[in-house]
């Protein structure tokens, strides 16, 4: 071969060669480059999600306020014990057996059991996000979230014991399988039923899991009289608990934000930011209306127990839907749920049950109206199946949670005696009181030694 030939052919060689080795070398950067992106976004992600998971952990302080403070001071140390309580519990229960039933990926679409404990995992697996550790976090909160609403509604008058029992069924079993059939890809999840953030699966279990206490339990002590005509039992700190729905309020952009489960990505942070507008919006309207509806009860003046309690309808009606609807529509479901706490506020106290926070109108009622609302103002559902699915986890919190209070009953150990509910559950429960200087004093026995 001509030695120009050769030599044209090698030139070419060459070239090829080097142009592969750049190649190569581009190839290599850009893999290097997207692992990189993948592990930005991985570690946004569940950062976010452990952030979330903090603020709705952060929310128990808030119901420890709003529950003590609408309450009796002398039942205030008992309050927040049930509140540590929830959380501890409900915490270790939902990791021995709650999270393995939530997420179990039963085929029934009904219930199943994965294992005790959070999932292992060798190696991160950048296609799951969150991380399960993060997401069993996120989860737990929920879990203890649910079982802290009843402690208002039965407040005053039931005994510690029996309390603990209760806790540990919801956060261990109702609750988990509660949300397995929407958030574990149940039969509810099949039908097409939406429920964002939980205004079913937290909030109505709750709530009407605290109305069947309520009417197992019956009022307290002086709270009607046998004309049927009802008794205020108004609360001893209006400061605890309006700094505590202040806590719940901050708390809330960790419950509805983070249930986005993601922030990396411009889809992700939209849908962030417009949860959380959403949800602040229907906070204010419904503080707003409880307010306007509160003046026409109370002789033309505003009673800021309703507000606040507003104030939490409206977070509660929103949370459903908060990621499907407008900034409009969150301001119309947050008005409604402050006219409708008020309503359920009154319906109790004309049919003589007690509930001293109004547990049942906040999270009950007005967590039925957030799965209604999904289909009234989004497309995101059929109205049907939100109603089936907003009575479906009704009744089953109360028929379910109705024979747990009922079982109490029957063993004697459910309701305190009147002369310890008359001296106070911190004194009879816990031999304490939390003001000792507007209260009985503990004198210690003398020695015999």
């Amino acid at each position: 071969m001509d030695y120009k030939i050769r030599s044209r052919f090698s030139r070419i060689g060459l070239s090829a060669l080097a142009l592969a080795i750049c190649f190569a070398v581009v190839d290599s950067a850009l893999a290097q480059e997207i692992t990189a992106m993948d592990e930005l976004a991985f570690a946004i992600d569940n950062l976010t999600m452990f952030i979330a998971a903090v603020l709705v952990l952060f929310m128990q302080a808030g119901f420890a306020l709003v529950e003590s403070g609408f309450n009796s001071g002398k039942n205030t140390i008992n309050i927040l014990f049930k509140n540590v309580m929830d959380m501890c519990v409900g915490a270790v229960l939902y990791f021995l057996v709650g999270y393995g039933i939530m997420y179990s990926g039963a085929t029934n679409g009904i219930i199943g059991f994965a294992g005790m404990g959070i999932p292992g995992q060798d190696a991160i697996d950048l296609g799951y996000l969150p991380h399960f550790q993060t997401d069993f976090l996120f989860q737990v909160a929920f879990a203890a979230t649910a079982a802290t609403i009843v402690s208002g509604a039965v407040a005053g008058r039931m005994q510690f014991r029996a309390y603990l029992i209760y806790s540990a069924v919801l956060t261990g079993l109702i609750y988990p399988i509660a949300g397995f059939w929407q958030w574990g890809g149940g039969w509810l999840a099949s039908l097409g039923f939406h429920d964002f953030a939980g205004s079913l699966i937290v909030h109505a279990v709750g709530g009407f899991a605290g109305l069947a206490g309520a009417i197992v339990l019956g009022p307290r002590i002086g709270r009607f009289n046998k004309d049927g005509s009802a008794n205020p039992m108004p609360g001893h700190n209006i400061t605890s608990a309006t700094l505590g729905v202040f806590i719940l309020l901050i708390g809330w952009f960790g419950f509805n934000p983070g249930s986005v489960l993601a922030m990396a990505g411009t889809e992700n942070t939209i849908a962030v930011v417009t949860v959380a507008v959403n949800t602040f919006l229907a906070a204010c309207t419904g503080g707003i209306l409880a307010t306007i509806a509160s003046t026409f009860l109370n002789n033309g003046k505003p009673d800021l127990a309703y507000a606040l309690n507003g104030m939490l309808a409206g977070l509660v009606g929103i949370t459903a839907n908060a990621d499907v609807v407008s900034n409009v529509s969150a301001l119309i479901i947050g008005a409604v749920a402050g006219v409708l706490v008020v309503a359920g506020m009154v319906l109790l106290e004309k049919v003589k049950i007690d509930d001293p926070v109004g547990a049942w109108p906040v999270h009950g009622l007005c967590g039925l109206w957030g799965g209604i609302a999904t289909a009234l103002f989004s497309d995101a559902a059929t109205l049907g199946v939100q109603l089936l699915g907003s009575a479906v986890y009704a009744i089953w919190a109360f028929a379910t949670m109705m024979a747990i209070f009922f079982a109490l009953k029957a063993i004697g150990i459910l309701r305190v005696s009147e002369t310890e509910e008359l001296e106070g559950l911190d004194l009879s429960e816990h031999g304490a009181v939390n003001y000792p200087e507007f209260g009985p004093a503990i004198t210690p026995s003398p020695s015999t030694d």
